[in-house]
C-alpha cells in the first residue's frame, strides 16, 4: 500500500482528495491545524489524522515522522493548503500580505524541504503542489493571490528539473473554480481611508460572479490529483476544471495583449470607458 500526506485535508479540495486515495487502497496522512475537530476522515479506515500548520516547520517534522511510524514510508505529498487575500494590493495589511506568502508560498517550500530527505534516502517519491487556474492566469482583485500561486508555478516547474536525477517527481494540479469555502473563507483586504477602489472592485466582483458559470465539484479535482499521483508519467501540469481549460485555451489563441485587452473587457469594461 502506498502512502500519501495531505495538507490541509480538514475541508474542500484536501479532504476529497483524502477520501478518494483511501477509497483507492491508500494510506492517508490527513493533517490540518485543528484535528481534534475531525469527524469524518477519523472514521476511514487507514487514515491518520495529523496536526500540521505549514507555518510550524516543528509541526510538519513531527507530522511526517507520525507519518512514517504509523505506515514505514510516504511515497507522495499533496501540498493543497491554501489561502486567500481578495481586494486591491494597496488596501491590504502587512499581516495579510505576509500571511498571503507565508501559506501559500513558503508552507509549500516548509513542507517539500522537510518531505525531501526521505524521498531522497527512498529514490522516489512525489510532490503535488495544488496551484490554481490562477497560478498562470490573473483575474481583478487579486493580485496577492496570483502572486504566490505564479511563485509556486516557478518554484515548482524548477524544482523538478532539480529532483529528477533524485527519482523524485514533481507535479502541478491547477483547479479552477471549485465549489468548497475557499473563497467565503478569505480575507478581505479594506481600508477606509482609502476609497478610491470602491467601484472597481464592486464591479470586479459582480461581473466576476456572473461569469463563475463552470464551478467544478470536489470530487473532480480529487480526481485529477489521484491521476497525478498514480500515471507513472513525467507529466508537469494537470489541468483540472473546464473554466480553467478556457481560460489557457484563450491565453495561447492569440497575442498576449490580445488575451489582456480581453480580461479588461470582460471584468472591467466600465473603467476603460472611464478612460476614453
Amino acid at each position: 500500500m502506498k502512502t500519501i500526506l495531505i495538507t490541509g485535508a480538514s475541508s474542500g479540495i484536501g479532504k476529497a482528495a483524502a477520501i478518494k486515495f483511501a477509497a483507492n487502497g491508500w494510506n492517508v496522512i490527513a493533517t490540518m491545524r485543528s484535528p481534534e475537530k475531525e469527524t469524518e476522515l477519523s472514521l476511514l479506515q487507514n487514515v491518520l489524522i495529523a496536526k500540521l500548520d505549514v507555518q510550524d516547520i516543528d509541526s510538519i517534522k513531527q507530522a511526517i515522522q507520525s507519518g512514517i511510524d504509523k505506515f514505514g514510508t510516504i511515497d507522495t505529498v499533496l501540498n493543497n493548503a491554501g489561502y486567500m487575500v481578495i481586494g486591491a494590493f494597496e488596501l491590504a495589511t502587512d499581516e495579510q500580505i505576509h500571511n498571503q506568502f507565508d501559506i501559500n508560498v513558503f508552507g509549500v517550500m516548509n513542507v517539500t524541504r522537510a518531505i525531501l530527505p526521505h524521498f531522497r534516502n527512498n529514490q522516489s517519491g512525489t510532490v503535488i503542489n495544488v496551484t490554481s487556474t490562477g497560478g498562470r492566469i490573473t483575474f481583478p482583485t487579486c493580485s496577492l493571490y496570483h502572486a504566490t500561486k505564479f511563485a509556486i508555478e516557478g518554484f515548482s516547474e524548477s524544482l523538478a528539473y532539480e529532483l529528477l536525477a533524485q527519482g523524485i517527481k514533481v507535479k502541478i494540479v491547477e483547479p479552477g473554480s471549485t465549489a468548497t469555502n475557499f473563497v467565503a473563507a478569505a480575507s478581505l483586504a479594506t481600508n477606509p481611508a482609502i476609497t478610491a477602489y470602491d467601484d472597481f472592485i464592486k464591479q470586479a466582483l459582480e461581473t466576476y460572479v456572473k461569469v463563475d458559470t463552470m464551478q467544478s465539484e470536489v470530487g473532480v479535482i480529487a480526481e485529477v490529483i489521484y491521476t497525478a499521483a498514480t500515471d507513472d508519467s513525467d507529466q508537469l501540469r494537470y489541468m483540472a476544471g473546464k473554466d480553467t481549460e478556457k481560460y489557457f485555451e484563450l491565453r495561447q489563441t492569440g497575442t498576449d495583449q490580445e488575451y489582456v485587452d480581453h480580461m479588461r473587457e470582460s471584468f472591467i469594461p466600465g473603467v476603460l470607458d472611464a478612460r476614453k
